[in-house]
């Protein structure tokens, strides 16, 4: 594996580390290229999202609703400019920032995001989230 697949796999723990755990917005500006696209964050009727204003709109709805937010990195995978971070997610949700009405029920859940990396900068993410066991835990839908 190249330096730069080694480099986008440190960058991609960097990431949640920093981004998620930490709740750096500084990270988002840094990392997140101008032009960067987010697949899978958008509802049905949006179209995906686009630079680090639209990705901080949707991180801070998602760290208001589980302020204690936790992910765990399982995986971390790379290949050419692309990595694939297999992660677990524990939160309590406090907040209705995503709609619900907060419930202060322990949520856990799983993702993958495959992330497209330029010189250092993500420019394209495919995310893949468990919402269906998220919006289960605090009783936003039932089976």
């Amino acid at each position: 594996m190249g330096m730069s697949a080694e480099r986008n796999k440190e960058l991609t723990r960097r990431w949640f580390q920093e981004v998620w755990n930490q709740r750096k917005s500084q990270t988002i500006e840094e990392l997140l290229a101008p032009d960067a696209i987010a697949h899978g964050l958008e509802s049905a009727e949006q179209p995906p999202q686009r630079g680090p204003a639209a990705f901080r709109q949707f991180w801070q709805k998602f760290c208001g609703a589980f302020p204690d937010l936790r992910i765990e990195i399982e995986d971390v995978i790379a290949e050419g400019d692309k990595t694939a971070a297999r992660f677990s997610f524990r939160g309590t949700h406090r907040g209705d920032h995503l709609g619900p009405p907060a419930t202060t029920k322990p949520t856990i859940a799983t993702g993958i995001t495959i992330t497209r990396w330029r010189d250092g900068q993500i420019v394209e993410g495919w995310n893949e989230f468990d919402a269906m066991r998220l919006f289960q835990q605090i009783g936003a839908i039932t089976r």
